[in-house]
């Protein structure tokens, strides 16, 4: 009876922003998700694959358009969906441009900066995880998590992650296990959805709240292709939930073979460092100064004895012709003395105060003088010139 009455009304004109656009290949239907961004209402819209073509500019996530539809009611699944017969865009969404104002003003204040995002922690003692109640998301991340290092912890704070209470549930559990010490990074997961399902995580208390924590955030928030504002102000980004779970704590079986391989690389080094200083050794020992240590001292010993040897020739050398020279110099003085000249017969004839008489003219008769002779000396005096 309600399908029979709502079959039976008019068409309508219908504003709203487009959330979601499913356009399957080959198929002759295009399904679009139509909002009411003051209402927060949403309805499922159909259109011929004509009438969606049709649209000028092509039409995408966030557009703001009317619909001329005609309501429809499907008894199977008790849902009231809008059959498009004409769509017109009036505009930019305005939700996307609201989204866009916010994210301006955050990143100007510095939130999304890359030099305020936390490092997260190569093995954290407690990984924090905000996630629907038994979503895939929460599955995903325990089980990927698990299998890669199966001693891992985990604090599950269960919320809302669409809806009106997302926003107030998945803000009091980021700050609550940023409270606990033992958490050392927190997991903000998600599936995939519309723009409207994950506008909680845009929310701008919500990204305040995590810029304000002290524990590092890694967001895992819908597909590659979504970017919520949660995945500018977290310090880490993941594609996907499972990929969260990859980053968050390492593989045991990689870091059990990164530890054989270096343990492996240690083991050649020091072998080859030992193998080195074998060689030096055995290049040492094989030296002829260690083989026979004696054979070098004798080598010594040799010469100094050779050097003993030339130093008493020299020695001797150098005395025989200092007698040599000493002999041919008493030669020359006995040769140059007066002495030698008086035992020849020779005299000297000295006044008494022992000057020479060299000439007859310096004497007067009557001098006195002193006559040396080879043996003695005699006084006389002058008697004649």
């Amino acid at each position: 009876m309600i399908g029979e009455w709502i079959n039976r009304l008019g068409r309508v004109w219908v504003e709203g922003q487009i959330t979601q656009i499913n356009r399957r290949p080959g198929a002759s239907v295009v399904f679009v998700t139509l909002r009411d961004p003051v209402a927060e209402v949403s309805l499922a819209v159909t259109a011929a694959r004509d009438v969606y073509d049709a649209v000028a500019p092509p039409l995408s996530d966030g557009a703001r358009v009317v619909v001329l539809a005609k309501p429809t009611f499907w008894m199977t699944r008790g849902t009231l969906s809008l059959a498009a017969e004409d769509i017109r865009p009036v505009g930019v969404g305005e939700l996307l441009a609201r989204l866009e104002r916010l994210k301006a003003v955050l990143a100007a204040e510095g939130l999304f900066a890359a030099d305020r995002k936390r490092p997260v922690p190569f093995l954290p003692r407690v990984v924090g995880l905000v996630c629907g109640r038994g979503s895939a998301a929460e599955h995903d991340v325990l089980e990927n998590a698990r299998r890669r290092w199966p001693d891992v912890r985990f604090r599950v704070e269960n919320v809302a992650v669409q809806g009106p209470l997302a926003v107030a549930q998945v803000t009091d559990a980021v700050r609550a296990l940023d409270r606990d010490a033992e958490v050392d990074v927190i997991v903000i997961a998600r599936g995939g959805g519309s723009v409207e399902d994950l506008l909680p995580f845009s929310d701008e208390s919500l990204v305040r709240a995590i810029a304000a924590g002290r524990t590092p955030v890694v967001s895992a928030i819908g597909h590659e292709q979504d970017t919520p504002l949660l995945d500018l102000v977290a310090d880490l980004r993941a594609s996907t939930p499972t990929d969260a779970a990859r980053k968050v704590v390492p593989d045991v079986a990689a870091e059990q073979h990164l530890i054989s391989q270096l343990r492996e690389r240690a083991r050649r080094a020091i072998r080859g460092r030992l193998d080195r200083a074998q060689q030096m050794l055995d290049g040492l020992r094989r030296r002829p100064v260690l083989a026979d240590p004696t054979r070098e001292i004798d080598r010594r010993a040799q010469d100094v004895t050779a050097l003993r040897d030339r130093a008493r020739r020299c020695v001797w050398s150098a005395l025989d012709r200092a007698g040599d020279e000493l002999v041919h110099t008493r030669a020359r003085i006995a040769a140059l003395s007066p002495a030698a000249t008086l035992q020849r017969g020779y005299a000297i004839a000295q006044r008494p105060d022992g000057q020479v008489i060299r000439s007859a003219d310096e004497v007067s008769r009557g001098d006195e003088l002193a006559v040396r002779l080879a043996e003695g000396r005699i006084g006389v005096t002058v008697s004649e010139i």
